[in-house]
């Protein structure tokens, strides 16, 4: 479906967001753990303002560079945004008009995309529970996963919104989600989930997969799933489809087929790390190399098998999913793991994050943040150059970012879409190194704090 936007029921936000794992209560961000209440966020009391502009607003030029060519700083400059109808209408010299919105010196960047998270089934809003792990393996947690989903889908809607909020507290203005699609909550959760996004639609934006957790065939859920591709889903999901079902070309046929018949993307989580991991990517590449109307619509999600590999067929693989325009959304990190995300970035494979669980029955260690995500990646690849850590700001937006490997700026452009944070920091690689403060957000020129 297209970007869905969310309604702002008296949202109210403060600027010092670094703390994870925030709550969101209306009127009022507090910390679970005793944190008191921020100062006001520049851009309170302009909410639901179509055209305006904004002054003061930090926006990245180019780079500066030494004598041997070295990136050293990140030029900037002050300047003013008119926003009309949800675009950048014009960016111009700063201003000194009293009428404008005073941006105070904040970095302008695009606002963040957390590209795996699963908004339907959370404990988030809801009394705190540890993990609960379930004996054997993947099919043990379905097994727990089947008697506790009833009782999650009793308030699923509101704990849906109350991670929304949490994603915008952190920046995030777009999410794509996982939607359990499974003999035992049928369409609920994707009901539940619509439901929360329909009321959040004027300030967060959704794209979603149709997951069939427990499995394609493991517990019959092809009935459901063919169901669901009928609605305005956007991608057919899979997960495991040897170790759940048994069966790699006949699961993947399944996914690929009902893919094309409904016109969807496909996104398969892939947490297998053996043969039958990399069997299934390359089955998958196969698959979408017959079927061009598949590529830049399929993704695989986690993908550990590429982990695992030697350097020789990591590269192998890395070239052949950047030929089929094949997507990872990678997790960041993966307890002892190492994904071989330069490699795949270097051979043009497109490569997300997300927070995937925040507090559920599978993980509770997210904090909403895919800033943060990508302030991990640049600590675990070694990017600690004004140059490296800029370009990790890619993971946290997974798009655009202000400049091109070249130093031009790209972004913001007038007619791109309004939808922008502004940033405690200096620059864009500050920004990463730091977890910078996120002070507002902007949806589709909607200001949602």
């Amino acid at each position: 479906m297209k970007p869905i936007a969310l309604t702002r029921k008296e949202f109210i936000l403060n600027s010092a967001l670094a703390l994870a794992g925030a709550t969101l209560i209306p009127g009022m961000l507090l910390a679970e753990e005793g944190g008191q209440l921020a100062h006001q966020h520049v851009l309170d009391g302009h909410q639901g303002k179509k055209s305006y502009t904004l002054k003061n607003v930090l926006l990245e030029t180019g780079f500066e560079y030494d004598g041997n060519g070295n990136v050293i700083a990140t030029k900037t400059g002050l300047f003013s945004v008119h926003i009309e109808a949800g675009k950048i209408k014009k960016i111009s010299a700063n201003s000194t008009d009293a009428n404008a919105i005073d941006a105070k010196g904040r970095l302008m960047l695009p606002s963040f995309r957390d590209m795996h998270i699963h908004l339907d089934k959370t404990f988030y809003g809801d009394k705190w529970q540890a993990v609960r792990r379930g004996a054997g393996g993947v099919k043990g947690m379905i097994a727990l996963e089947q008697q506790i989903l009833p009782e999650l889908l009793k308030n699923s809607t509101y704990k849906a919104e109350k991670l929304i909020e949490l994603l915008q507290s952190k920046g995030t203005a777009f999410a794509r989600s996982h939607v359990n699609i499974e003999p035992t909550s049928k369409l609920d959760s994707l009901r539940h989930l619509q439901l929360a996004l329909e009321n959040k639609k004027n300030s967060f934006g959704a794209e979603l997969v149709a997951f069939p957790q427990h499995g394609v065939y493991y517990t019959d859920s092809v009935p459901y799933l063919k169901e669901a591709a009928k609605t305005n889903i956007d991608f057919i999901g899979g997960v495991d489809p040897f170790t759940i079902d048994g069966a790699i070309e006949k699961t993947m046929d399944f996914t690929v087929q009902l893919a094309l018949d409904h016109n969807k993307g496909i996104d398969i989580h892939l947490h297998e790390s053996g043969e039958s991991g990399l069997k299934t990517v390359e089955y998958l590449i196969k698959k979408v190399n017959e079927n061009s109307a598949l590529k830049g619509k399929t993704y695989l999600s986690h993908c550990f098998v590429l982990g695992r590999l030697e350097k020789a067929k990591q590269q192998e693989i890395a070239e052949k999913l950047g030929a089929a325009q094949i997507g990872i959304v990678s997790t960041i990190p993966f307890a002892g793991l190492i994904m071989p995300i330069p490699t795949l970035m270097e051979n043009n494979v497109t490569v997300m994050t997300g927070n995937d669980s925040i507090v559920d029955h599978w993980n509770t260690f997210g904090t909403g943040s895919v800033l943060q995500k990508a302030n991990m990646a640049a600590q675990v690849y070694g990017q600690v150059t004004e140059y490296g850590l800029s370009r990790m700001l890619k993971l946290a937006t997974a798009g655009p970012i202000p400049l091109d490997d070249k130093g031009k700026q790209q972004w913001p452009k007038p007619g791109d879409d309004a939808n922008i944070v502004l940033i405690d920091a200096s620059c864009s690689a500050e920004a990463i190194s730091r977890i910078s403060p996120v002070g507002s957000l902007i949806y589709q020129g909607n200001i949602v704090y």
